[in-house]
């Protein structure tokens, strides 16, 4: 199981997943975040298509596209897929370019279109849930079960779910939140710095690799 670590924001939370995967966001894309790159073990992009839902950032496919094949060294990059349930528009978007990904808000009779579209996007599927997201881990399973062995199924931000046979990757959006709600304990010495914090939530995620 690999964790990709969500898209960092700042340069001291760059800096602490020096050699971890990590999740690259078009969407929360700064181009101080290029000198990092180079550090990371490896890295997934992500199109975006969350901040599109909850309104906050309206994504061009194209400009997405050119972006995510122009970035170096990435190891696979998502197609801009819709999570409201609108799967024509996913399947028009990923005529850019971009492994696909399937939701429980979609048919599954899609992933016969999916799935022969993953094989040739390096073998890559996305699987997303509409929020919220808790207790749908018959719907998560149903969905694997559906997808063949060859793939690599790589799940947003379901990390509740991580455990089920056949999820590849996931990714963790809560990684740097978890680091100042470390340093927000009482219980810990005051003197303990954010950057310190962050050391220690990355190491619980480099033991959690398996």
């Amino acid at each position: 199981m690999r964790v990709y670590l969500a898209s960092p924001r700042s340069q001291v939370q760059a800096h602490a997943v020096n050699g971890m995967d990590v999740l690259i966001s078009f969407a929360g894309y700064n181009p101080w975040m290029d000198q990092y790159l180079p550090s990371y073990r490896r890295i997934v992009i992500d199109s975006g298509a969350f901040s599109e839902l909850n309104g906050t950032q309206k994504i061009d496919v194209e400009q997405y596209a050119e972006w995510a094949a122009a970035l170096p060294g990435v190891d696979a990059w998502a197609g801009l897929d819709d999570i409201t349930g609108d799967w024509r528009r996913s399947l028009k978007n990923y005529k850019h370019g971009g492994f696909p990904t399937i939701h429980d808000t979609d048919p599954m009779e899609l992933l016969e279109d999916l799935i022969p579209l993953a094989r040739e996007r390096g073998g890559w599927i996305g699987l997303g849930l509409h929020p919220p997201r808790e207790g749908k881990e018959d719907a998560v399973r149903g969905i694997l079960e559906r997808i063949p062995d060859d793939l690599h199924v790589h799940g947003w931000a379901v990390v509740r779910y991580a455990h089920l046979h056949g999820i590849g990757s996931v990714d963790s959006t809560n990684w740097w939140r978890d680091a100042m709600a470390l340093r927000a304990r009482n219980t810990l010495p005051a003197h303990l710095t954010y950057a310190e914090c962050l050391d220690i939530i990355v190491k619980k995620y480099q033991r959690w690799q398996w």
